[in-house]
């Protein structure tokens, strides 16, 4: 899982309260297992029309926000359903952080496991992140998870909170397989005391 520290990136908006999983990745995507290949198909049914056009619209579709890796939303993102995949299109597509009000926890979660920081600010705070995203032309924020804050070159400045363990596993790179195989020497010490038995052999 890819560390992360602090980034500094172009912001998308979106705020709109209570996106749900099946919206930012639709349920006839999930056809596959490998987490890359699901970000062409993030908010699918918001993106295009019925015949699979890109709406000029949508903001993720509007050259301004091209490129961006902090997406900037309402309040409860991520409810729904607890499929992983709504975050490895979120990732896949290159958004590094999201900043709402709140996030449901089974989605918030699976943004830990996957290296992508959920930011959870003050409402007036994130309304006014996403007005500037909407008026500022190439705004950018840098989100720091070393000492908790999140900046722009406008004097915007605004600190979060996140718990001490899933600030190391992000700052380290650490999902639950990373956080196991750094127990690999005790691990390799027990497998050596207690071999599998062999008694289904004949």
């Amino acid at each position: 899982m890819q560390p992360f520290r602090k980034h500094k990136g172009k912001v998308a908006p979106l705020y709109r309260a209570n996106i749900d999983t099946d919206q930012i990745i639709p349920k006839q995507f999930l056809k596959r297992i490998e987490k890359t290949g699901f970000g062409e198909f993030l908010f699918n049914d918001w993106r295009r029309s019925a015949q699979g056009k890109l709406d000029p619209a949508f903001p993720l579709n509007q050259p301004q926000y091209s490129g961006a890796s902090i997406l900037v939303t309402a309040k409860n993102f991520g409810c729904g359903s607890s499929r992983e995949h709504a975050v490895w299109a979120l990732a896949d597509f290159g958004f590094r952080a999201v900043i709402a009000p709140s996030f449901a926890d089974i989605f918030a979660n699976n943004c830990v496991k996957n290296g992508v920081l959920t930011v959870v600010l003050k409402e007036n705070d994130v309304e006014e992140i996403a007005r500037r995203a909407a008026e500022i032309p190439d705004y950018q924020l840098t989100v720091d998870l070393e000492d908790r804050t999140v900046k722009d070159d406008k004097r915007l400045a605004a600190s979060f909170q996140i718990d001490d363990f899933t600030r190391h596993c992000l700052l380290e790179g650490l999902d639950d397989i990373g956080l196991t195989l750094q127990h690999q020497a005790e691990i390799s010490a027990y497998e050596s005391r207690h071999p599998v038995p062999a008694a289904w052999k004949s």
